[in-house]
């Protein structure tokens, strides 16, 4: 009642009697080498969080850097060596992938999704993207995942041969990316593929949005189907799908009605300008 400090419960045994208790641990026991197994299992485990955490960002990081460069291919002269350059940075980018399946070799994926989910979305659209500027088609799961199956380079097998003969190493390792990993890396790629349509109208292609607006709205389909039986994060993406289709939609709109009255070279300006429109009554909504 007189507002002073409360004395905690452990303040009533003498301070010299509780260094003995400690003193007096034997650090053999069972019970301490457990916890001593148990110490070291949880901070190897977060070391390898840690580290995976780090491959995912590099992961996420080289793949926007592909992305920004196959915007570039409507605007370049040869598209072809901006597409073998997209490819070598792939390749760059499944060998940090190739690292995260070596970390994860013998461990549950799961355990450490957290960590690697936003770099393989990142690959994925990176990946979906250069698929689309190929084919004008949508690149599947499966294809995704034969591209993530490694095996050991010679020069690898015959140092782990001689330095761990004892030891069996692995020749092959493989990643899988989930569904809900590759829904949400489509679902991004539709932001892209708006860019892409943006960008064509400005080099004056009038026939890329028409494909682009077909096949987007094939995707919105798709993801319609799925609805709220699907994971959070799917059914959040959907409201920016539904965005980027709108905009497509709006530029196809503008060509069709006004493509013969506006001048090849203020198309995108005319976009533009609508799209901020669009962007500014949805935000008012």
């Amino acid at each position: 009642g007189s507002g002073g400090f409360r004395k905690r419960k452990h303040d009533n045994f003498p301070h010299g009697q509780r260094r003995e208790e400690k003193e007096n641990v034997n650090p053999s026991s069972a019970l301490m080498t457990s916890f001593k197994s148990f110490q070291l299992e949880l901070d190897t485990r977060h070391d390898k969080y840690e580290r995976l955490v780090k491959l995912s960002r590099d992961i996420t990081i080289e793949s926007k850097r592909t992305i920004f460069l196959l915007h570039r291919f409507t605007s370049a002269a040869n598209g072809e060596e901006i597409l073998n350059e997209s490819e070598v940075k792939l390749d760059a980018v499944r060998r940090k992938i190739k690292q995260v399946a070596q970390e994860l070799f013998g461990e549950d994926m799961y355990q450490f999704h957290r960590a690697i989910s936003p770099g393989l979305q990142e690959y994925v659209e990176a990946v979906s993207f250069q698929y689309f500027i190929k084919t004008r088609s949508l690149i599947s799961v499966e294809e995704i995942n034969k591209q993530l199956i490694f095996t050991a380079e010679d020069r690898e097998e015959t140092t782990n041969t001689t330095s761990n003969s004892n030891e069996k190493q692995p020749h092959t390792w493989s990643l899988k990316v989930t569904p809900v990993d590759y829904l949400l890396g489509v679902a991004d790629l539709t932001g892209e593929l708006m860019r892409l349509c943006i960008s064509s109208v400005g080099n004056g292609d009038i026939d890329t949005p028409f494909e682009l607006s077909q096949f987007l709205r094939q995707i919105y389909d798709g993801f319609t189907f799925i609805g709220n039986t699907g994971p959070y994060e799917v059914s959040k993406k959907l409201y920016t799908l539904k965005q980027s289709l709108a905009k497509v939609e709006n530029a196809c709109y503008t060509l069709k009605v006004r493509g013969s009255e506006i001048p090849k070279h203020m198309l995108a300006d005319v976009f533009s300008t609508k799209t901020e429109l669009i962007d500014q009554e949805e935000g008012l909504s």
